[in-house]
């Protein structure tokens, strides 16, 4: 018979080895569930830093990194791991998994730690859902891309209740050597994340648009961007995104413009919820919409030959 979240919650507690006031503290096995670019990458770490790790992708076992043990299933993860990762394409997603968790017979997972970008509403959304089943959540999307995951220098923005938080800590450390925690409420860190997505791409797009005017009257793209990452103009776009995968024609960031039009409009959506508005927001996911659909999969630093073609029409 399937146990209520009151009697998960109970039997968990029952099973812990212990206490650090007893002079036994239990390891966390961490699961992790969507092992692409950013996944694979944060799950790898998980296994460098000395984590149990037990993962899983839809695509099967050949994303599991070295070290890590793979689980066939949703279900066989939440048996497993006291502690579960996300790293999926969007809310809808993250849902199912999460109803995948709860209904696991014989539950071990106490808490999600949701390190995917799907808004405010459907976090909240998967809070309250995981609430009712005794499973605390944890809001905590991340920034500075798969690279930045392999190098440990992207951020992990968080937010969620005080214990739960607390529980997760060493789970966070072991993603990256940047946390930080941005609020007391799911939907707060995807907030924040939907944010820096909003200027990263308003800046990627706005800077594709004046290089291209600079070399229509002769400019070289090396030279503008050495003076503009030394000036007013600077940006994540001048001192990375186009001097690693725009000049050296690599457009190899491993984030695909697809993704980003969604982070956009997700933004756009939040802003309307709050009764807000945002004009320049408009014009930027206007852009991103088109590249989407005229290359969609495209890496998203593909957005300047983009602008640059749309520039000349």
């Amino acid at each position: 018979m399937r146990r209520t979240g009151r009697s998960r919650r109970a039997a968990r507690g029952q099973g812990r080895a212990g206490t650090a006031g007893e002079g036994r503290v239990t390891a966390l096995t961490t699961g992790f569930i969507g092992l692409g670019n950013m996944g694979g990458a944060l799950a790898e770490n998980l296994v460098r830093a000395g984590h149990a790790v037990v993962a899983h992708d839809a695509l099967g076992p050949d994303r599991a990194p070295a070290g890590s043990s793979y689980a066939a299933t949703v279900a066989e993860v939440a048996q497993r791991a006291d502690v579960v990762v996300l790293s999926l394409p969007d809310g809808t997603v993250s849902e199912q998994v999460s109803c995948e968790i709860l209904a696991a017979d014989e539950l071990r997972t106490r808490c999600v730690v949701d390190a995917s970008t799907i808004g405010v509403p459907a976090a909240r959304t998967i809070a309250a859902l995981l609430a009712e089943g005794g499973v605390g959540y944890v809001d905590a999307p991340v920034s500075g891309g798969p690279a930045g995951a392999r190098a440990r220098t992207l951020t992990v923005m968080y937010a969620g209740a005080d214990d739960a938080c607390a529980g997760v800590e060493p789970v966070l450390a072991g993603l990256s050597d940047r946390t930080r925690r941005v609020g007391d409420r799911p939907g707060m860190a995807q907030a924040l994340k939907l944010a820096n997505n909003f200027l990263s791409a308003t800046a990627l797009a706005a800077t594709s648009e004046a290089i291209a005017f600079g070399q229509s009257v002769g400019l070289d793209m090396a030279t503008m961007l050495e003076v503009l990452d030394t000036s007013s103009g600077r940006s994540s776009a001048t001192n990375d995104k186009f001097p690693h995968h725009v000049l050296t024609g690599r457009y190899a960031s491993g984030f695909t413009n697809s993704l980003m039009a969604k982070d956009v409009q997700l933004y756009l959506s939040t802003v309307a919820g709050q009764c807000g508005t945002s004009a320049i927001g408009e014009v930027t996911g206007a852009v991103w919409q088109r590249f989407a659909q005229a290359e969609p999969g495209a890496d998203f630093t593909r957005i300047y030959p983009f602008v640059a073609e749309t520039r000349r029409e």
